[in-house]
């Protein structure tokens, strides 16, 4: 089979797996190096700096996948109403200097009958898994796909889904995948509130109340000197000022997901639901005399 055309500089679209794979397979042939950044598309700022961070790397070509995964979304989710802006993502990548861009459909990934899927441990049925049965699974397999797929040589991930990026990170040690997974901080809007795709849904009330979320978590980080207790008690308060802002769950874990910490870095961590959307977020903390 010949390799694809690919044309350096410019935006190179692909669709199916085999594509794609002989594309990257042919520049690492050439001594260049893959990174990729995979997305759900309706693409923004957060997005972008992840493309930034990636373009940073040398001799590096850059690319990025836009797939709505079906087996992330549980019931009753918004799988059917998800943003999929396809032309204006596409668009996005080629002004951000990506060069490659792998589109599959849900057939390219999924045959017929496909059954067999990543299981992600028991971390994937605590907080984001708990809210979300089956969630992580969903994520892990098609990231694994992904990373076999295209073989890059680095990916990157928001911090803001951070759930999600500890997972990735065993995954990739557990199965002994040759991608080294980087994680780049959440990127804000001017007021605090995390950019994410789901945004769009708020109304002008409902994203104001939103706020209320990244101003929480800064509220107890910035007691963290004082402990854990007092990080959570500060957040509650904060909390406490808009009790239509539906708290799923508020936690302080360590940065592995596990207990936090008496002193030394942790991660407190936040779920809500406004209106009908459901938002999370989280901040590292530094606790006790990590803080001093």
């Amino acid at each position: 089979m010949t390799t694809p055309k690919f044309t350096r500089g410019q935006l190179n679209t692909f669709q199916t797996p085999d594509d794609m794979h002989r594309v990257t397979a042919a520049l690492h042939a050439v001594g260049r190096k893959v990174a990729l950044v995979p997305t759900m598309g309706a693409l923004h700022a957060g997005h972008r700096e992840l493309v930034r961070r990636a373009k940073r790397l040398p001799n590096t070509v850059v690319g990025a996948s836009i797939f709505v995964n079906p087996l992330q979304f549980g019931e009753g989710e918004d799988f059917e109403a998800y943003p999929r802006p396809l032309d204006r993502d596409l668009e996005v990548l080629a002004e951000s200097g990506v060069e490659l861009a792998f589109v599959p459909k849900a057939d390219d990934l999924y045959a017929e009958g496909h059954a067999v899927t990543v299981h992600p441990g028991p971390l994937g049925d605590e907080l984001e898994g708990a809210a979300r049965p089956g969630h992580f699974a969903g994520v892990l397999t098609v990231v694994a796909k992904l990373l076999n797929i295209v073989a890059p040589d680095y990916a990157f991930f928001g911090e803001k889904d951070y759930q999600q990026l500890v997972l990735i990170k065993r995954m990739v040690r557990d199965l002994n995948l040759p991608t080294r997974v980087i994680g780049v901080p959440t990127v804000r809007e001017h007021d605090g509130l995390a950019l994410s795709s789901r945004n769009v849904y708020l109304s002008e009330e409902q994203r104001a109340d939103a706020v209320l979320l990244s101003a929480a978590l800064s509220a107890g980080a910035h007691v963290g000197r004082e402990g854990a207790e007092k990080v959570l008690s500060m957040a509650r308060q904060t909390l406490a000022a808009r009790p239509q802002v539906a708290v799923d769950y508020l936690e302080l874990r360590g940065t592995d997901l596990g207990p936090a910490p008496v002193d030394g870095e942790a991660r407190l961590l936040i779920a809500a639901k406004i209106g009908r959307t459901r938002l999370i977020d989280n901040v590292p903390v530094l606790l006790g005399a990590a803080a001093d």
